[in-house]
């Protein structure tokens, strides 16, 4: 088992700044060449400290602010149009970068890709949901309209 310190956010083991331990072949071939991680040393408390103070400062300023982009996230639906065939399949799969764009269009706010989860790819038109992690403790749902473009 490694030991590390997380510098990205990683789905399902933790945060910026968490000090975590996972298996060496997931360090060592992922974590560590993706730059999720440094390995963990007595130094790297330090280091904690500095990720979780920029971590901080990036996150939303308040829980109200949060939870006001929550209710305006959660009450519109965003429309995004995508090459589509014929019978409605997209061609390729709709990212968090095109979520994130089609959001900031809609006028609802800047949401950084990264804090999006699709939860299954969306391959087809029609609506969709994703989920947007607004703080550690507040997340919302977005209902999007995937239409075909011309």
């Amino acid at each position: 088992m490694s030991k590390l310190i997380l510098t990205h956010e990683v789905t399902g083991l933790g945060t910026p700044g968490d000090v975590v331990e996972v298996k060496n072949g997931y360090a060592r071939n992922y974590l560590i060449p993706q730059g999720f991680a440094v390995a963990w040393t007595r130094g790297g408390a330090k280091q904690v400290e500095q990720i979780k103070a920029a971590r901080a400062a990036r996150e939303l300023a308040t829980l109200e602010e949060a939870q006001s982009l929550k209710a305006s996230l959660e009450s519109n639906t965003v429309k995004l149009a995508v090459k589509a065939g014929a019978e409605g399949r997209l061609f390729g799969s709709v990212k968090t970068v095109d979520v994130a764009e089609a959001v900031k269009a809609a006028g609802l706010g800047e949401i950084d890709r990264r804090k999006i989860e699709i939860p299954t790819p969306i391959k087809s038109v029609g609506t969709h949901e994703a989920t947007v992690r607004l703080r550690e403790d507040l997340s919302a749902t977005i209902t999007l309209q995937v239409v075909a473009s011309k």
